[in-house]
C-alpha cells in the first residue's frame, strides 16, 4: 500500500514537472511571437477570442494568460474592457492540454499499428532522444529550448503512467464514491487545482486517473466544472497591490466561470434525472474528459454577448479607491508580478521594457523643462522638475530590483539581451534626472541673483542648449524605437557637445581677463556646463547600450574607440554637428 503511495507521489511529481517545464520552454520559445500577438489585442471581442485562444494554447495556461493580463492592464498596455474577449479565448486554448494527453487513451495492443503510434508513450521516448540531441549539441538556443519541450512532454507522460498504474493497483473506488455529490466535487476540483495552479495539470491529473476506470460522469462532470473556476485563484493572487482595472480582470474571469458553472451544471442534473441517464454507471476516459473540460468552456462562449454587462458588474464591485495614496507617492510606479516571472518571462520583460520606454520619457520631459528654466525661470516648472526626479529615482529602484530577479530567469538570448539593455540604461535615465535638477538649481541661481551674461555668452549657451535638447530627444526616440542606426548618430553629436563646452570655458577666460565677466559667472557656468556636459554623457551611455544590445556585446569602451578612430561615417555625422552647432557662425 505505502509503495503505491510513493508511486503516485513520485507519478504526480514527475507529470507536474513535465507539465511545468513544457509549458515554460513554449512560452520562452514563442516569447518575441506571443509579444506581437499581445500587441495586436483591441477592444473587439472576437478579435480577443482569438488572440486569448493563440496564447493560451502556446503556453498551455489560462491562469498563466490571466497573470498576464493583469500585468499588461496594470501597466497601461491594454485596457481592462478588452481583456474580457481574450479570457473567453483563455478558456477554450486551455483545453488543447487536455486533447495532447487523451491520445493517451487510443487503442490498444490489438488496435491497428497506424492508430497505436499516436498514443504518447510510443512516440515520446523517441522525442526523448531527439530533445536529448539537441540539448546537448545543437549550438542554437531555439534547438537546445525545443529539445528540452521534447524532453518536458516525455516526463509529463512517464508521470502519468506512473500514477495511473499506482492508482490502478489502489482499491479508490470507495474514493471516487464521496464525490457522488455535485457540490464536494466540484469544491475538490477548486482545491486541487488552487493547490496546483494549473487547471491543465489538474484535468491532466484526472485523465490519468480515468485510466482506472473509476470515475464516471457523475464524479468528472462537477469535478472538471470546479477545476474551471480553481485556475481563478492564480489570477487573483497575482491581482493582490495592483490597480483596480487590474483587480477587475481576475475578477472577470472568477465570475466568468461561476455563472458558467450555475448554467451548466444544475442544467446537467436536470437533464441527468429528467432523462434518467446511466450516468452513475457510465466510466470516462482521457477522451471523454477532454470532451467534457471543451464543451463546458465553449458553454461559456454564450456569455460573450453580455461582456458589457460582466464588465459593469466588475466596474460596479471593484471600485477606484478615493482619496487613496497615487502611484507615485506610496512609491509604487512600477507595478510588475512576481508570479509573471515564473508564468511567462518573455511577458515580465516586455512590461519593463514598457516602464523604460516610461522611464525615458519622463527624463527627456524633465530636462527639456529644465532647459527651458534657464531662459524662463517659473516656480511650476522648478516643481515639475523636483516631482519627476523623484519619479525617475522610483523607477530605478522598482525596475533594477525586478530585473535583477529576472536575469536569473531562464531568457531567450533575444529577451536576455533586452534585459542587459534595461539594466545599462536605467541608471542613466535616473541621472539625467539628477542633472535636469542641477540645471534647475542653476537656473534657480540666476533668477535669484540676477545674473545677466554677456551678449558673446548668451548665444554661446543658447547654441549649447539647442545641442542638448537635440541630443536628449534623439536619445529618447533611439531607445523607444530601438533604432540601431539613429543611436550611431548620438555619440557624434556628444562629441561635438564636448566640444562646444571646451570652446565655452576657453571663451569665458578670455571675457574674465578682458572685464567682460566676473568670477561669479563664472561659477554658475561652470556648473551650467557640467550638468549639460553630464547629460550628453549619459545619453552616449544610453545610445551604446542599444547598439551593443544588437551585437550582443557590451564592451563600450571597445566600440566607441572603434567608431572615434577610423570610421568614416562616424566623421561624417561629426562634421554636419560641428557645422550646425559652431558657435563662430552667424546666426
Amino acid at each position: 500500500m505505502m509503495k503505491m503511495i510513493v508511486e503516485l507521489c513520485a507519478g504526480l511529481v514527475f507529470f507536474l514537472f513535465g507539465m511545468s517545464t513544457m509549458s515554460s520552454c513554449l512560452e520562452k520559445l514563442a516569447g518575441s511571437k506571443l509579444e506581437v500577438v499581445l500587441k495586436k489585442m483591441t477592444a473587439k471581442p472576437i478579435l480577443g477570442l482569438t488572440m486569448g485562444l493563440i496564447v493560451t494554447a502556446i503556453i498551455q495556461s489560462s491562469s498563466a494568460t490571466t497573470v498576464i493580463l493583469v500585468g499588461l492592464v496594470n501597466s497601461g498596455l491594454m485596457s481592462f474592457q478588452s481583456t474580457i474577449g481574450v479570457l473567453f479565448g483563455a478558456n477554450i486554448g486551455t483545453t488543447v492540454t487536455a486533447w495532447l494527453l487523451s491520445l493517451s487513451s487510443i487503442g490498444g495492443e490489438s488496435s491497428p499499428v497506424i492508430l497505436q503510434i499516436f498514443k504518447p508513450q510510443i512516440f515520446s521516448p523517441i522525442l526523448a532522444v531527439l530533445g536529448t540531441a539537441f540539448t546537448m549539441m545543437a549550438k542554437s538556443d531555439k534547438k537546445k529550448t525545443l529539445g528540452t519541450i521534447f524532453i518536458g512532454f516525455t516526463v509529463l507522460i512517464y508521470g502519468m503512467d506512473i500514477m495511473s498504474d499506482a492508482v490502478e493497483s489502489l482499491d479508490v473506488s470507495g474514493l471516487f464514491t464521496m464525490f457522488k455529490n455535485p457540490i464536494l466535487a466540484v469544491i475538490v476540483g477548486i482545491l486541487v487545482t488552487a493547490v496546483i495552479q494549473s487547471s491543465s495539470a489538474s484535468v491532466g491529473i484526472l485523465q490519468a486517473l480515468s485510466l482506472t476506470g473509476a470515475i464516471t460522469w457523475d464524479v468528472a462532470v462537477p469535478i472538471i466544472i470546479g477545476q474551471n473556476i480553481g485556475t481563478c485563484i492564480t489570477g487573483l493572487i497575482s491581482s493582490i497591490g495592483t490597480g483596480a482595472n487590474a483587480k477587475r480582470v481576475s475578477f472577470s474571469q472568477i465570475l466568468i466561470k461561476i455563472i458558467g458553472m450555475l448554467i451548466v451544471l444544475p442544467t446537467y442534473m436536470i437533464a441527468v434525472n429528467v432523462l434518467d441517464l446511466p450516468t452513475a454507471e457510465m466510466k470516462v476516459n482521457p477522451v471523454t474528459i477532454a470532451i467534457i473540460h471543451t464543451v463546458y468552456n465553449v458553454v461559456l462562449l454564450f456569455l460573450m454577448p453580455f461582456s458589457k454587462y460582466i464588465a459593469k458588474i466588475s466596474e460596479k464591485i471593484i471600485r477606484e479607491k478615493k482619496g487613496g495614496k497615487s502611484a507615485q507617492s506610496s512609491g509604487n510606479v512600477v507595478y510588475l508580478d512576481e508570479l509573471l516571472l515564473v508564468k511567462s518571462p518573455s511577458i515580465a520583460v516586455m512590461e519593463c521594457d514598457n516602464y523604460t520606454v516610461k522611464m525615458a520619457l519622463l527624463a527627456k520631459d524633465t530636462v527639456l523643462e529644465s532647459l527651458k528654466l534657464v531662459k524662463d525661470y517659473n516656480k511650476e516648472s522648478v516643481k515639475t522638475v523636483h516631482d519627476n526626479e523623484k519619479i525617475l529615482d522610483l523607477y530605478e529602484d522598482n525596475l533594477g530590483t525586478y530585473l535583477v530577479k529576472m536575469s536569473e530567469q531562464s531568457l531567450s538570448n533575444n529577451d536576455a539581451r533586452t534585459v542587459a539593455r534595461m539594466l545599462h540604461t536605467i541608471g542613466d535615465f535616473e541621472r539625467l534626472g539628477d542633472h535636469a535638477k542641477g540645471l534647475q538649481k542653476v537656473a534657480e541661481e540666476i533668477y535669484e541673483k540676477k545674473i545677466k551674461f554677456s551678449d558673446s555668452a548668451d548665444k554661446e549657451i543658447s547654441i549649447l542648449l539647442d545641442a542638448i535638447t537635440e541630443i536628449i530627444i534623439t536619445t529618447t526616440l533611439v531607445y523607444e524605437k530601438n533604432d540601431y542606426e539613429l543611436a550611431t548618430k548620438v555619440e557624434p553629436l556628444e562629441q561635438v557637445i564636448d566640444r562646444i563646452t571646451a570652446e565655452i570655458k576657453t571663451h569665458h577666460i578670455v571675457r574674465l581677463q578682458r572685464g567682460d565677466c566676473t568670477i561669479e559667472l563664472g561659477f554658475v557656468l561652470s556648473d551650467l556646463l557640467t550638468n549639460c556636459k553630464r547629460i550628453s554623457d549619459h545619453c552616449s551611455n544610453i545610445a551604446v547600450a542599444v547598439i551593443e544590445a544588437k551585437n550582443d556585446s557590451f564592451d563600450a569602451h571597445h566600440y566607441l574607440n572603434s567608431v572615434k578612430y577610423g570610421d568614416d561615417a562616424f566623421k561624417d555625422v561629426y562634421e554636419e554637428y560641428k557645422r550646425k552647432y559652431d558657435l563662430h557662425a552667424e546666426k
